[in-house]
């Protein structure tokens, strides 16, 4: 497979010397990440549910492992390299904050106040792979550059949504070149639509499985959700969208009810299979329809995902706007989760470099102003898990 891809794509910042044979570079990737610090921490880091709220509901590390199989298997058929396909997926929200979107929220607000360039997941995780993550000193985890590319699901430096910040400039420009400009690979919009399908089915599976959604509930109320969707996720009236929604509704893989019994479980998983089934098939004729029978690999096609998809799963993530993220008490939590990282911040840099990690120690005393200072904090701090920021939150901050 890898004799589809060129040495430029194989190519890694800092040159490493041979490797035993068997393995192939991006085989190498995959194994990096998967063993990385940064990828375990994911195991308590916020999804839509808090980790220990419940032995069910997906973390970030569970969404990740998802996401990488559809990825792996999507890739497979249009002729990707599987193994770089499934080394994005693993690392696409590797750079996550603590308390999900909600953590990040707050730690933009803060270095955007500072005048820094604030705080964006994606850019963290180009970040985390390239400089912070320790496997070869100054280039990070050193992936090749097909790889670092395929995890780019925003390469620009601007926007709402944006996936490198100024700092890294550099690695970034390495990573891109020769790559049309604000253009995806195929390799990252494989693994951003694998990410839209994992996340947008298995939130409205963990909330059947809580009982914060009910099926009765989807039918009377698909006018709210389709203007959710709307509102937030695509570019489509509410009559279309309510279309669509009474179609998908319509279908016979829905569970018309959930006890929590071995039945209704089975029934939520095939409901679960036949959405990701589903989405990953439309897709992937789709592609092959527009661009040939392939492979295609990096800027030889783009995916092609059916306008009906996209808004069966835009209509997904609405359900799980509607019912899971903004349920009774979310806003008062997330604003205690917001309070709480901001005054983990004050704290952490107030007693730099002694609060700091020994590895990014060096950063501090090597940073020119406040606001290379600050970025070396929110490093930190975007580093902890759920559970260890409020620990290092209660040593630090403690009256």
């Amino acid at each position: 497979m890898t004799a589809r891809y060129d040495s430029w794509a194989m190519a890694r910042l800092v040159p490493e010397g041979p490797k035993r044979a068997g393995r192939s570079d991006f085989q190498r990737d995959r194994a990096r990440v998967l063993h990385s610090s940064a990828l375990r921490r994911l195991s308590a880091k916020t999804q839509v549910v808090a980790p220990g709220s419940g032995d069910f509901p997906r973390t970030r590390l569970t969404h990740s492992l998802e996401c990488a199989q559809i990825g792996r298997e999507l890739a497979g058929e249009i002729g990707c390299d599987p193994d770089l396909v499934d080394a994005a997926c693993l690392a696409h929200d590797i750079g996550h904050s603590p308390f999900g979107h909600n953590g990040e929220s707050a730690l933009n607000a803060l270095l955007a106040s500072d005048g820094g360039s604030g705080f964006e997941g994606n850019a963290q995780s180009l970040r985390l792979l390239t400089r912070l993550e320790p496997k070869v000193p100054g280039a990070g985890l050193n992936l090749t550059r097909a790889t670092l590319d395929a995890t780019l699901k925003y390469p620009w430096f601007d926007g709402p949504k944006y996936g490198v910040y100024p700092e890294d400039a550099e690695v970034f420009t390495w990573i891109r070149q020769g790559a049309p400009e604000r253009r995806l690979c195929l390799e990252a919009q494989i693994m951003d639509w694998a990410d839209d399908v994992a996340y947008s089915v298995h939130d409205v599976e963990d909330g059947l499985h809580a009982g914060l959604i009910k099926f009765n509930t989807l039918i009377s109320e698909r006018a709210v959700v389709s203007r959710t969707a709307k509102d937030l996720y695509c570019e489509a009236s509410v009559p279309e969208l309510e279309d669509v929604f009474d179609d998908l509704l319509a279908l016979d893989i829905w569970p018309r009810s959930f006890d929590g019994g071995m039945e209704s479980m089975a029934a939520l998983k095939n409901l679960t299979s036949e959405l990701i089934g589903r989405f990953c098939v439309a897709a992937q004729e789709a592609t092959l329809a527009a661009a040939g029978p392939g492979p295609h690999t990096r800027y030889s096609a783009d995916l092609v995902v059916p306008r009906r998809q996209r808004l069966e799963c835009a209509l997904l993530k609405a359900v799980a706007m509607q019912y899971v993220m903004t349920r009774a008490g979310a806003a008062q939590a997330q604003a205690l989760e917001r309070e709480l990282l901001t005054e983990l911040v004050v704290a952490v840099e107030r007693g730099a470099p002694g609060t700091l990690d020994p590895q990014l120690r060096p950063s501090w005393d090597q940073a020119t102003s406040d606001a290379a200072r600050r970025r070396v904090v929110i490093d930190q701090v975007a580093s902890l898990t759920d559970t260890s920021a409020i620990a290092w939150h209660h040593r630090l901050c403690a009256p």
